[in-house]
């Protein structure tokens, strides 16, 4: 009688760490196709969210006295999620050049015209890709996740790969 309530509970035990394994090996999966789904978007997106970023980020007025001139980006993308909202980010290191707005007080400064490091944010909302024009300045991906890695946590390649 006791020993087949003890095979019983062990057999249920069993059964419900197969369960917890099989449920944990379907999230993993979903999760990478997502990870693989949200990489292939923003690669057929990439020159549209390029072109936003550049419009977005002008238009923020930042820094003051200057507008946005020029913007190239690198061809490597660092993918990483918000740690609290589990949002995913791209982040591309990009060479910002700017010019003085006439009246804005920026006329002088010789610094101007030098080119400026920075990192490009995109966000994926689980279906597409946007972005708002934030660049990080004087950082580039791997120092951006560096600096943040209180809210940013790194997506592998591995976890990306096919």
């Amino acid at each position: 009688m006791i020993i087949s309530w003890i095979v019983r509970s062990l057999v249920g035990v069993a059964l419900l760490a197969a369960a917890a394994l099989a449920i944990a090996m379907v999230r993993k999966s979903r999760h990478q196709s997502l990870l693989r789904s949200a990489r292939a978007s923003f690669q057929l997106r990439r020159e549209w969210l390029e072109a936003d970023f550049l419009t977005r980020a002008s238009a923020r007025g930042l820094p003051r006295g200057l507008r946005w001139s020029d913007c190239q980006f690198e061809d490597a993308v660092v993918f990483a999620r918000d740690r609290r909202s589990r949002q995913l980010r791209a982040l591309i290191a990009v060479t910002i050049r700017f010019e003085a707005i006439d009246g804005g007080g920026m006329e002088e400064v010789e610094a101007v015209s030098m080119p400026r490091a920075a990192t490009a944010v995109f966000f994926y909302d689980g279906k597409s890709w946007s972005t708002d024009g934030k660049a990080i300045f004087n950082l580039n991906p791997a120092e951006t996740m560096r600096h943040y890695e209180h809210e940013l946590e790194p997506v592998s390649d591995a976890s990306l790969a096919d």
